[in-house]
């Protein structure tokens, strides 16, 4: 409760007022802006919605060659808006134009009323050699890669044709099919002759980086291709028959020795010269040992 009284000594008033912060007004700040010639000065327009003071137009005598321009033109415009003013009239691009004022070359971004162009000044405007072969070539560079870009493009949908067409070979060696040689071979011709259709084409910036992707792209298909065909020629039947898992393994039997018969059974040397000795002594009992032969002696 806050007492307040009023401009009569004898009447006291007693008025609620809440607790509230005290909101003090605070003037905007002014809106300023630089000049190109380096003074600072309030902005031209205000966005605060109030009325401006309109801006005169002034008339100017502008010298192209050995003709004589009369062109109106408001007094806070710049020197680049003049020159758009001008190209309709002098057939001059705006970048091709040098406009000239007390015999001094004027920047596209400064203002007529700050340069002390006023009405009926007389200025000159001539056409820059330079300027205007580096536009034609901004324009040739621009035109090449708005060309490459678009070639690019077709190329792109060229190889996603012969994608499909990829995929589908590649479905069916995969399920144990066959296809013809030929049209492996054939599809690997067609995406050599993207390949090269890419390396003509010439680009800079984000068109080269796009054909550098499409070529990588190409590569991986054709190297698909070469998988595919050899999957193709191999038969599935020609790999070995994997071993079976429940067979028993028998290891070999050693081999038996072969029999040997030993006899002690000899015949005595003294038996070859006895004429009596029996035929029946001189029999071995194996067949393997071959008969001792019989000698006839004579003796003198």
């Amino acid at each position: 409760m806050i007492r307040m009284q009023t401009k009569f000594p004898e009447a006291v008033a007693f008025v609620d007022v809440k607790d509230s912060p005290a909101v003090i007004p605070v003037e905007e700040p002014a809106k300023w802006e630089v000049r190109p010639c380096g003074m600072l000065v309030q902005k031209r327009s205000s966005d605060d919605g109030r009325a401006t003071v309109p801006v005169p137009a002034i008339r100017l005598r502008v010298k192209h060659g050995s003709n004589y321009h009369e062109v109106y033109i408001n007094s806070q415009a710049t020197f680049g808006e003049l020159r758009k003013l001008l190209s309709e009239r002098t057939a001059l691009h705006p970048q091709d134009q040098k406009i000239f004022f007390k015999d001094k070359e004027r920047d596209s971004a400064a203002y007529l009323d700050t340069s002390g162009v006023k009405d009926r000044s007389k200025l000159v405007v001539v056409e820059d050699p330079a300027a205007k072969a580096k536009r034609v070539l901004e324009m040739r560079r621009a035109a090449k890669l708005e060309k490459a870009a678009k070639s690019i493009s077709q190329i792109s949908l060229e190889v996603d044709e012969l994608a499909s067409q990829v995929s589908a070979l590649e479905g069916v060696i995969l399920k144990g099919g066959k296809v013809a040689d030929n049209e492996v071979l054939r599809l690997t011709e067609l995406l050599m002759n993207e390949l090269i259709k890419l390396e003509g084409v010439l680009a800079d910036g984000d068109v080269k980086l796009q054909r550098r992707l499409q070529v990588k792209r190409v590569q991986k298909y054709v190297e698909m291709l070469d998988v595919l065909k050899l999957k193709n020629v191999i038969p599935k039947s020609a790999a070995p028959p994997p071993p079976p898992q429940h067979q028993k393994k028998v290891p070999p039997s050693s081999p038996k020795p072969k029999s040997v018969i030993v006899t002690t059974k000899w015949e005595t040397f003294d038996s070859l010269f006895s004429p009596l000795a029996s035929p029946s002594s001189l029999a071995t009992t194996t067949t393997s040992v071959a008969p001792t032969p019989r000698f006839e002696w004579e003796l003198f």
